[in-house]
C-alpha cells in the first residue's frame, strides 16, 4: 500500500510541476508580477495531495516567532524535498536562498528568479558569498523572509551536518536575528526515496537568536538546536519531545 501510495503522490507531484511550469511560460513573458502568486499556487497543490495520496500530514508550532509583516531570516534543517516548497505557503514574501543549478532546469529555472528567490554559485567562495549578501540586501529592503538551509544539503533526520558560513554572513549583513527551525521531514519524505512513509511531519519555529552574535557562537547555538531536534525525533515518534513539545490547541496543520 505504501508503495502504490508513493507512485500516486510522485505521478501527482511532477504532472502537477510539469503542467504548472508550462502555464508560467504566459506569467514570465507578460505578467512577471504575479510570478510569486503563482509559486504559492504551486506548493499549496502539491501540499493538497499529500494527506489523499501520500497520507502524509504537517503540523507547525512556533508560528508566533515569524514576524507577522516585514523582512526575517530563517535558518532552517534540511531533510526533503518538502522542505523546499512549504515556506511558500507558511510565509508571505518568502527568499529561498537555492543552488543556482536549479536555475537551468527548463521551464522550472526561469521561474525562481520572478517568485523571489536568490540563487547561489555554491562554487564560487568569496564572490558567493559577495553575491548572497547584495540580493538578500535587496530582499530584506523587500520586506521579504530570507530562508537558508545552513546544512547547505539534504540530510537524513538522525544526522546533523557542519554548518555553511552564509547564514553566519546573512546574520550580521542583514542585522536581522536568526529564526531557527527544526524538522523531521526526512522521516516521512526521505531523500532521494522513491518512497514516501504516512505520518505527520512536524515543523518547529524556535525563538530567534539575538542578532549580533558573533559568528562561531551562532554556528554552534544553531547545531545544538538541530542536534536536539534529531534527539527527539529518535526519542519519540508518536508524542512531540524536545524541541517539537507543544501546546496541541496552538499547532497548526497545513491540512485542514
Amino acid at each position: 500500500m505504501i508503495l502504490l501510495r508513493s507512485a500516486l503522490y510522485n505521478l501527482y507531484f511532477w504532472m502537477v510541476t510539469a503542467a504548472m511550469a508550462v502555464g508560467s511560460l504566459p506569467i514570465r513573458f507578460f505578467a512577471p508580477r504575479l510570478a510569486p502568486a503563482y509559486g504559492k499556487a504551486w506548493a499549496r497543490t502539491l501540499n493538497a495531495g499529500l494527506g489523499p495520496l501520500a497520507g502524509i500530514r504537517i503540523a507547525v508550532t512556533g508560528r508566533e516567532h515569524l514576524p507577522k509583516t516585514g523582512p526575517a531570516l530563517i535558518a532552517s534543517q534540511h531533510q526533503s524535498a518538502f522542505d523546499t516548497f512549504v515556506w511558500l505557503i507558511l510565509l508571505s514574501r518568502p527568499s529561498y536562498v537555492v543552488k543556482r543549478e536549479l536555475e537551468r532546469i527548463p521551464l522550472f529555472g526561469p521561474m525562481l528568479r520572478p517568485t523571489g528567490q536568490i540563487a547561489v554559485d555554491r562554487s564560487g567562495g568569496a564572490s558567493a558569498i559577495r553575491g548572497l549578501l547584495r540580493e538578500a540586501a535587496k530582499a530584506q529592503a523587500a520586506n521579504r523572509q530570507i530562508i537558508i538551509f545552513p546544512e547547505g544539503t539534504r540530510r537524513a533526520p538522525n544526522d546533523v551536518g557542519r554548518l555553511r558560513p552564509g547564514i553566519a554572513a546573512l546574520a550580521a549583513h542583514t542585522g536581522l536575528p536568526v529564526i531557527p527551525v527544526v524538522t523531521d521531514s526526512g522521516r516521512f519524505w526521505p531523500r532521494r526515496a522513491f518512497r514516501k512513509r504516512p505520518g505527520t511531519i512536524r515543523i518547529a519555529i524556535l525563538p530567534p537568536l539575538p542578532p549580533g552574535l558573533p559568528r562561531n557562537d551562532l554556528l554552534d547555538r544553531l547545531t545544538d538546536l538541530y542536534r536536539a531536534g534529531v534527539e527527539a525525533v529518535g526519542k519519540s515518534v508518536e508524542e512531540p519531545a524536545g524541541p517539537f513539545q507543544d501546546d496541541r490547541s496552538n499547532r497548526l496543520y497545513l491540512h485542514d
